[in-house]
């Protein structure tokens, strides 16, 4: 287990180090840049703006500016904003619990939800409800996250009233139940998704299962339906789907950056969004390299679940 561990820990670290290059070279051959924005101040000369840039590490060849920034950043220093000089972990932690917030409580809903749909669609295939299940999992996976979100917005807050439009909490009013009320729109929104992809996933899973000679020989030895269902047909679907968990996290962050935006949530996928419109550097890197660590921490921790449950994983 410990040289399964081992060797997916350093595919991670390889990743990790290709998605800092690929992303620290793209962003820094991209037109514009931190000077842009003061380039656009009224009496800024060419002399100041090489000044600006000398400050910055702005003037030295990208290659050497990757390498001080990468060997900062195994040491913990992320740098600093260029918008406001804060350490970019600051600037950071200061939306981390807003996106943890949204992204926690979407995942909840997903996999309740899409685990509940695709056992109904498997134990009562091919009827009413199978096919309502999957023409409503083809809906939500064909139209965009922030479609929904404006239609939420417009039909529960505009006309309905009953939900708030944006913001992650009202002024003067920080209770729980004020943060559960703002988070039940971008939450769902968010979840529509994934939930449509758990379901249509955990159906197969399930049909697969049912299929096996062990779900036969337990029917064979008098079992209740009810439990060789949960004991013996979900429990093993759920295998594959600790694989599915992993992979999910990047879609939910790639959404929770358009559910961010179209709600107004004060998140990490809305800092990266206002960071790009500053070229803000260090804190574009920031946010792409701490997406990248809880992406394949999560999806280590998904490989180590499965290789628990599942010792032939060790051996591929």
């Amino acid at each position: 287990m410990a040289r399964f561990i081992l060797h997916r820990l350093g595919h991670s670290l390889l990743l990790l180090f290709l998605v800092s290059l690929i992303g620290y070279t793209i962003l820094h051959l991209a037109p514009g840049g931190p000077l842009s924005q003061y380039a656009l101040s009224p009496g800024m000369t060419q002399a100041e703006l090489n000044q600006i840039a000398e400050r910055m590490g702005l003037n030295r060849p990208i290659p050497i500016q990757y390498l001080d920034w990468f060997t900062s950043f195994l040491v913990g220093d992320w740098g600093e904003s260029f918008r406001d000089g804060r350490p970019v972990l600051s600037v950071i932690s200061g939306h981390l619990f807003a996106t943890v917030l949204l992204v926690v409580s979407s995942s909840v809903i997903s996999i309740g939800l899409g685990t509940l749909v695709g056992v109904l669609g498997a134990t009562r295939r091919y009827s009413a409800w199978d096919y309502i299940a999957t023409v409503g999992a083809m809906i939500a996976l064909s139209i965009p996250t922030f479609w929904f979100g404006l239609v939420a917005i417009y039909v529960f807050s505009l006309q309905l009233d009953w939900f708030p439009s944006g913001n992650m909490y009202s002024i003067g009013d920080e209770s729980f139940l004020d943060y559960a009320h703002h988070l039940v729109m971008p939450s769902v929104v968010l979840a529509l998704v994934s939930v449509a992809i758990w379901s249509r996933y955990m159906r197969s899973a399930m049909l697969d299962v049912i299929g096996q000679d062990f779900v036969r020989t337990a029917r064979a030895k008098g079992l209740s339906g009810q439990r060789v269902l949960y004991r013996h047909v979900v429990r093993n679907a759920l295998i594959p789907m600790i694989t599915l968990a992993g992979i999910q996290l990047p879609m939910l962050l790639s959404g929770a950056l358009v559910t961010e935006t179209v709600f107004t949530w004060p998140g990490i996928g809305r800092l990266f969004l206002d960071s790009l419109g500053y070229n803000d550097y260090p804190v574009i890197m920031g946010v792409l390299m701490f997406t990248a660590i809880f992406v394949l921490l999560g999806n280590l921790i998904a490989d180590i679940l499965v290789a628990t449950v599942d010792p032939r994983v060790r051996l591929e």
